[in-house]
């Protein structure tokens, strides 16, 4: 079994390896449902509490959450469901109060 610590490392080698940080292009066709599906799979993983993030999620850092971010924010904009996912925010907080 592996422990934390070295799961850590092997995850930080592996995302320091040569050419990690090249640009690589991605052309992908990609349904509207899925998008929407990635979009909240991703908005949970990087909002819940920090003590209940896998380690590996603790470990990646701040520019790297905040570049996927602002791709998947491009992949809502060019699904059209920018306008969808703010109303549906609002339906959310909404319903909080």
């Amino acid at each position: 079994m592996m422990t934390e610590d070295y799961a850590l490392r092997v995850f930080d080698t592996i995302m320091s390896s040569p050419g990690m940080n090249e640009m690589v292009r991605m052309d992908m066709k990609i349904s509207r449902k899925n998008v929407l599906l990635l979009h909240y799979m991703i908005e949970r993983g990087s909002t819940e509490n920090e003590g209940s993030l896998p380690l590996l999620l603790k470990s990646i850092p701040k520019e790297n959450t905040n570049e996927i971010r602002q791709l998947f924010e491009e992949c809502l904009q060019r699904a059209g469901l920018t306008e969808l996912i703010q109303k549906l925010s609002d339906l959310a907080e909404q319903k909080k109060h």
